[in-house]
């Protein structure tokens, strides 16, 4: 296994052993303790009481950060006639039904894909190049839709997605860490409140078991998650 380099074991030296931190400090910890010389993004990963394997189990969903993401998401809209005029209009990055030939011929230079549903038949042979990476546009995560124009605005203002993997955890970006503190922690809650709407019905015992937030470099700082129970 790999060693740790000096400011990683530094880093991690100014947070106190097995303590969980409230949200506010621990997004400070995180600022405090991140070291890349680059803006480094802010990330949460939710340790969740769920059984993904179980199809009434999968916590997924869309949520607006409100100080957004910090960073610039590529969108591409496939949709035809005035529907891709709207999305062009909307500052949508791509826009067309060509993009399903050259997502074929390997271009997958783009964050996320939205698709007016008469567009989905020519999309759903892609599903094993699209899926696995994320892209795959779908009407619960709001990008199926005939409302190309709100999507992309939405998108662009900080919409994520999040979905929880197999091992039971949910990871997210919340900002970058010259974010403000109050933008990471509004981020945060707004991030946490949408994970507790979305628990599963035949979820049993502790929803949330553990959440930390980290730099990309950075060390993770536990929360207390009681603070979400």
């Amino acid at each position: 296994m790999r060693a740790h380099g000096k400011r990683y074991r530094a880093a991690v030296g100014t947070l106190e052993p097995h303590k969980q931190y409230p949200p506010r400090e621990a997004v400070e910890r995180v600022q405090a303790a991140a070291y890349a010389k680059f803006d480094e993004s802010v990330d949460v990963a939710v340790r969740l009481g769920v059984d993904p394997k179980h199809a009434d189990q999968i916590v997924r969903g869309t949520v607006s950060l409100p100080h957004g993401t910090g960073k610039k998401i590529r969108v591409l809209v496939i949709a035809q006639g005035d529907k891709a005029k709207e999305a062009e209009a909307a500052g949508a990055d791509f826009v067309g039904v060509e993009y399903v030939q050259q997502i074929k011929d390997g271009w997958l230079d783009t964050d996320v894909i939205v698709a007016t549903p008469d567009v989905m038949g020519q999309l759903g042979p892609l599903g094993k190049v699209l899926g696995p990476r994320g892209l795959m546009p779908n009407p619960k995560a709001g990008t199926v839709t005939m409302d190309v124009a709100r999507a992309v605005k939405e998108l662009k203002a900080g919409k994520i997605e999040f979905r929880v993997d197999k091992s039971g955890i949910v990871h997210a970006p919340i900002g970058k860490r010259s974010f403000s503190a109050d933008a990471l922690a509004e981020n945060l809650q707004t991030f946490m409140e949408a994970i507790v709407r979305a628990k599963p019905a035949a979820a049993k015992g502790h929803y949330i078991r553990s959440v930390t937030v980290s730099s990309t470099m950075g060390p993770g700082v536990p929360l207390d998650p009681a603070v979400y129970a």
